[in-house]
């Protein structure tokens, strides 16, 4: 859902477009308040915010971007650009947040595996020490062995290509 704050009469052009374009429902907020009020009761993946807006209420402006959480800002001039160009920008924008979000879970992922896989390493250490102390129960043996040859499988499954 994409919010479009702007005093301009072209945000309902801009809302059907965006609509018809990208197949994305949007809302207008024509005032700070009205901004604040739907960012709280819903969540965004980008906001335009029109300049004109900004210059209008700069201290507006700035409580509404407070507010954005996770949604891209896009800056556009109403009154200068066309509702394709803002279109067009509105994409593009997407585009490069969709690549982030792409590269900020890979980025989480590879730093969980390397994770996990300190911590296999030291269970199964700590399983081998303990294999190796004299005088160990059948018992308490056979749970050793099962549990390094869990953690064996552990390591095996994280190294495999995803």
């Amino acid at each position: 859902m994409i919010l479009i704050v702007t005093p301009s009469g072209k945000g309902d052009q801009c809302a059907t477009s965006i609509q018809e374009t990208l197949a994305e429902s949007s809302h207008i907020a024509p005032t700070t308040r009205k901004a604040i009020t739907l960012l709280r009761a819903h969540e965004y993946t980008a906001i335009l915010v029109d300049q004109l807006f900004l210059e209008a209420e700069p201290a507006g402006s700035e409580s509404v971007l407070q507010h954005i959480g996770l949604a891209v800002p896009v800056y556009v001039n109403f009154a200068v650009n066309g509702v394709e160009r803002v279109v067009r920008e509105l994409r593009w924008a997407l585009h490069r947040r969709q690549h982030e979000l792409r590269l900020a879970r890979a980025g989480a992922k590879e730093n969980f595996r390397n994770e996990l896989a300190d911590t296999i390493t030291a269970l199964l250490l700590s399983c081998e020490l303990a294999l190796r102390s004299p005088n160990l129960e059948v018992a308490v043996l056979n749970k050793l062995r099962t549990a390094h040859d869990l953690a064996r499988q552990l390591r095996e499954k994280l190294e495999a290509p995803a």
